[in-house]
């Protein structure tokens, strides 16, 4: 028998404040944004920064706790799995999306600037993410 493994975790800052919505269930799901930054220096000694950005989303119970406790700006520990969604438009163009379905968040930096939230924990985390297409 195989095994695979999905499995990211990323530190970053918020790009934008949490947007809580809700499942025709009743299930609340939060999305928001990570950029990581990478900083190197070339053979030459320049200097390179690159930033990369992430569409993160929690459901349930850390959903309601990242649309609670995160900010715009706020250095965050995300822990989770890659999801890539795929629709059609409503002109029929195909459309692609790779994403952190994340399971647990952290929030870092300076807590003295922020709210301070527990871990999520993602027991309640489902296969049930296709219910709500944003």
């Amino acid at each position: 028998m195989s095994r695979g493994l999905n499995k990211v975790m990323i530190i970053g800052h918020l790009g934008r404040d949490p947007e809580m919505r809700y499942t025709p269930s009743g299930r609340p799901v939060t999305t928001f944004t990570v950029a990581t930054s990478r900083t190197w220096n070339t053979a030459d000694g320049e200097r390179h920064t690159e930033t990369e950005w992430f569409n993160v989303v929690t459901w349930g119970n850390l959903a309601e706790i990242c649309k609670q406790y995160l900010t715009k700006g706020q250095q965050v520990y995300i822990e989770g799995r890659l999801q890539t969604r795929r629709w059609d438009d409503s002109e029929g163009v195909k459309h692609t999306s790779v994403e952190i379905v994340a399971s647990e968040m952290m929030i870092l930096g300076d807590r003295r600037d922020s709210n301070h939230a527990p871990a999520g924990d993602s027991s309640e985390t489902e296969d049930i993410e296709d219910e709500f297409p944003f």
